[in-house]
């Protein structure tokens, strides 16, 4: 199961925890913490309470002290594994209810398995904790006993859909394969990755499930964190109740460090079915996380690579031009670390080249170090960092269990955070000299297939597990199976559902608003839980004023904005925005340009002046614009062979067609045609008159409006005439469009047809009636490929938010030899939904919404969201109240007027991208004829 951000399945809890051992306070005499309150039950559960009365929400974390460093070889993969068979049945819970309840409550759940821990974390209305308490509890105590061959098996494969479309299907999947089995010795924890591999995964018996679970998972191997807006007492009270009677397990030993030691340097190779572009990846062994040396490799990290005046950037980026970018990561673990050298080069480029240029920036390094600058600019930036990452409870909880867990101290916060503000310029140089300079490394070399002349001389053939496609449509048939039959574990408190308090109505944060002199709207939320401020300045526009035959202008004009300004080099604009520990960036959609910054209280009016430096001083720096070319021609490259983005290329083409910029997609063969003057001409059109300023955080209407007062005399563009483009006919519906990538495991599937404008009355509506078809995991779609099939990992639909008619997209990922299947039940589920949807599905469709509001304006981007929607949708300050109330005043005939307008299966466009070879002529098989192919550009390959 997956989160927030990268890595396959290593989750966004390791990447909080990450950040948490690099939040800091450039103070050193101030000491951030979080309040807590820590006991143990008699059973050995360790259990941890914060109160935040800011919201009417509770986070709820269950970690486990059990990853997949403990797993056994020949069943890798299996604590990934075990935390998907825990969502599924307990002995108190209904079946199902682990995944369906939780959202219908109003509530967001999830799990995530890394090399050292499992976790299990939901957010709900805090009316609905004690469902959650019952629910958390009985999958940790009273799981095991329902446990089925049948669900092992339909588990099996959808843990084996998640490795084919995490891994097996991108881009450099098997990258971390490569790397493990050959940076560790065989037999180390860490020496295969974390999803493990297929036939392992198909070899898991109940009997492995059953041992995994009496060894690790007991009450003394856990960690259970309460934060939010609690009683402790009461709380207490429900903890015992539910959590008391679970099990103590075995001791489980602990593990110690086991940092290695590379005897030499290895190279190795794979060619790559899935890139377009070359990749050189080298991995230098370091130590464990928390490890006294691990502070100062986290900056090194930073200082090679993350600025314009980094020794790597200018090496392999400047000087030679190999690549967009230069990653380095200091990631480090329970047992050990890796201190990692990425660089995704352009195409046809001799990775040789790439080596050397890495080579020739750590001479550099070498030479002439760092300034005290670069190293104030890190720290002021990881400042800015902690504060955003206790922003919300689910935050807080995920720190509060990783320090428990692994330090045996919630607030080891405090300690972490000194270490690292206290690192020196010598740390680093040090651990460069002790972990990095003339030390053995692994090396890979991942290219494009067919061109080995790229790989690094002396690079060997890697060997991974290659899963093979067959032609037949033959597959498994897995399901749910019956339950099981078990006796029921005997406890002394009554373990039957809890009651669920009074729905919360969520009201509109107090919104303030002006407008200054030159037309541009100001829009504001206070809110001082913390000492931060987000604001955005959007500007109507985007790739909807792109030239009709130039798509992508808006593109290197938000890249440009952020390449220096008239008075300040690309490096030296980084360097301002890091002193002041800021982020700003500059993106576009389809329809607006939009400045965004973060950044602390007191650097508010500061990191202000230079967004106004930005929007009314460009640069036009010609050597930065024609670096950001490439660099953008370069990633459109590496997304040609990314399935899913070619699905993202074609299916609007074929909605909107050649003569609406919306079915204009950026394409790397066409960047080059762009030049400076496109982007002079792109920028003219950026008014006030048409601009909004919103701005959410610790920080008051008046000081707002006082540090905006240059920006309303400076900028006086005026407003330009609005492009205007006609829909095509849509005649395109009830066909299936094909898009071939040999060699696919999986096929990207998008059900799409154009539905309506955010702006239309009956948006809101729609998005309500679509909830229950495809809207997380208890919809429809997931329940049915996902639970019943074990077809997907996930599956959902949804509704675009733009101001033009916005596209209804259904999306999932497949095996590959279930294509044909899969879509004859979405198409069955589309064609069946208004004539199934009753009032059951109404209300519970009320419910849920209505609840979630509850959940879904903590963050400072959430209630920047608020203000971009009322922006945007023309909606009024108290809409939240107002769709509220809409929602509950609609009737089950509503909900089927909405479905068969806007949802008719007969309108709806098939595209497939997958192996064509397997699975092309099976298609026909749909009924909606002989499938159109298309290339990944989403033009005609046949008549």
């Amino acid at each position: 199961m997956t989160l927030l951000r990268r890595l396959l399945l290593i989750t966004s809890v390791l990447l909080i925890s990450t950040v948490a051992t690099t939040a800091s306070n450039i103070d050193s005499k101030k000491s951030f913490n979080i309040e807590f309150e820590k006991y143990v039950l008699d059973n050995g559960l360790e259990v941890i309470l914060h109160e935040d009365h800011s919201d009417p929400i509770v986070a709820v974390a269950t970690l486990v002290h059990v990853g997949s460093s403990r797993e056994k070889p020949g069943r890798t993969g299996f604590a990934h594994f075990f935390e998907h068979m825990s969502f599924n049945d307990s002995e108190n819970v209904p079946r199902g209810a682990n995944r369906m309840l939780i959202p219908e409550l109003g509530g967001s759940r999830n799990g995530g398995t890394g090399f050292d821990f499992t976790i299990y974390y939901e957010v709900v209305p805090k009316d609905a904790f004690e469902k959650i308490m019952w629910i958390d509890s009985d999958r940790l105590g009273y799981m095991i006993n329902t446990v089925t061959k049948d669900a092992l098996e339909r588990e099996k494969q959808v843990v084996k859909n998640e490795k084919r479309q995490r891994v097996d299907n991108t881009a450099y999947g098997f990258t971390e394969e490569v790397i493990r089995k050959n940076l560790y010795p065989e037999g180390h924890p860490y020496s295969w990755t974390v999803i493990g591999s297929l036939p392992d995964l198909q070899a898991a018996t109940l009997k492995d499930v059953k041992e995994f679970y009496d060894k690790y998972y007991g009450a003394n191997n856990t960690t259970l964190v309460i934060a939010g807006d609690i009683d402790k007492e009461e709380v207490k009270a429900s903890v015992d109740k539910w959590f008391s009677e679970i099990r103590r397990g075995p001791d489980v030993e602990p593990l110690t460090p086991r940092q290695i030691t590379l005897n030499e340097s290895k190279k190795l190779y794979m060619e790559d079915n899935f890139a377009t572009l070359p990749k050189l990846t080298i991995v230098f062994p370091v130590p464990e996380k928390y490890h006294e040396d691990s502070y100062a490799l986290h900056i090194l990290a930073r200082i090679l690579s993350d600025s314009k005046k980094a020794p790597l950037y200018l090496s392999v980026v400047e000087k030679h031009k190999l690549a967009p970018a230069v990653g380095v990561e200091n990631a480090t673990y329970e047992l050990a670390g890796d201190f990692r050298i990425t660089v995704r080069a352009n195409a046809n480029t001799d990775l040789n080249l790439v080596k050397a240029a890495i080579e020739e920036g750590l001479a550099d390094f070498e030479k002439n170090g760092f300034t005290d600058n670069d190293l104030q600019r890190i720290k002021a930036q990881i400042e800015t960092s902690f504060y955003s990452g206790i922003s919300t409870v689910l935050n807080k909880a995920f720190k509060l269990s990783v320090y428990n867990e692994f330090t045996g101290d919630p607030g080891y916060i405090t300690v972490d955070a000194n270490k690292i503000i206290n690192v020196t310029k010598e740390d680093v140089m040090r651990v460069y000299e002790k972990y990095i300079k003339d030390k053995n490394f692994i090396m890979t070399s991942f290219v494009p297939k067919g061109q080995t002349e790229l790989i690094v001389d002396g690079s060997v053939k890697a060997e991974v597990y290659i899963e093979e496609i067959t032609e037949e449509a033959s597959y498994e048939e897995v399901s749910q199976g019956e339950e099981a039959v078990y006796e029921k574990t005997v406890t002394v408190h009554d373990r039957s559902e809890p009651p669920l308090g009074k729905t919360p109505l969520m009201k509109s944060p107090e919104i303030w608003n002006a407008s200054l002199s030159n037309g541009l709207n100001v829009m504001g939320i206070e809110s001082s839980e913390i000492p931060l401020v987000e604001f955005e300045l959007v500007i109507k526009g985007g790739n909807w004023f792109d030239p009709i035959d130039k798509p992508g202008v808006a593109n290197l004009l938000s890249d440009l904005m952020m390449g220096g300004t008239a008075d300040r080099t690309p490096s030296e604009l980084e360097e301002a925005i890091g002193l002041l520990g800021a982020s700003i960036s500059v993106s576009r959609n389809k329809e607006e340009l939009s400045i965004w910054a973060a950044t602390l209280a007191k650097n508010y009016e500061a990191t202000l002046a230079l967004v106004e430096e930005i929007l009314l001083e460009p640069r036009w720096d010609e050597k930065e614009f024609a670096r950001l070319k490439m660099e953008l021609e370069t990633r459109l490259k590496g997304s040609e062979s990314n399935p899913s983005s070619i699905a993202g290329v074609v299916f609007p083409k074929l909605l909107y067609g050649d003569e609406h910029i919306f079915g204009k997609q950026i394409l790397s063969k066409n960047v080059g045609e762009i030049t400076l003057d496109d982007l002079k001409e792109s920028y003219k059109k950026l008014s006030p008159v048409s601009a909004s300023f919103h701005v959410v955080g610790d920080v008051s209407k008046e000081t707002v409006l006082a540090s905006l007062e240059g920006l309303s005399e400076k900028w006086n563009t005026p407003a330009p005439a609005w492009p205007e483009y006609k829909l095509p006919v849509q005649n395109k519906g009830g066909k299936v469009y094909f898009v071939d990538v040999p060699g696919s495991r999986q096929s990207i599937v998008r059900v799409c047809k154009l539905a309506l404008s955010s702006r239309d009355d009956n948006y809101n509506k729609l998005s309500y009636a679509i909830r229950v078809l495809g809207g997380g995991s208890s919809s429809r779609l997931f329940q049915t490929l996902r639970i019943e099939k074990g077809y997907a990992y996930s599956a959902n639909i949804d509704l675009s938010n733009f101001m033009e008619v916005s596209p209804l997209i259904v999306s999932t990922s497949v095996r590959s030899n279930v294509t044909l299947e899969s879509l004859e039940i979405i198409r069955d589920l589309i064609s069946n939904y208004s004539a199934t949807f009753d009032e059951e599905d109404m209300e519970m469709t009320k419910s849920m919404i209505i609840r979630s509001n509850t959940t879904s304006f903590e963050s400072l981007d959430a209630k920047l969201n608020i203000l971009n929607n009322i922006n945007r949708r023309k909606l009024s300050f108290n809409y939240i109240e107002e769709s509220q109330n809409d929602l509950l005043d609609m009737q089950l005939k509503d909900f089927h007027d909405i479905i068969n307008t806007y949802l008719n299966e007969k309108e709806m466009i098939y595209v497939v991208v997958g192996d064509a070879a397997t699975q092309y002529d099976n298609l026909e098989k749909l009924g909606l004829g002989k499938p159109i192919k298309l290339d990944i550009y989403g033009n005609t390959l046949e008549k």
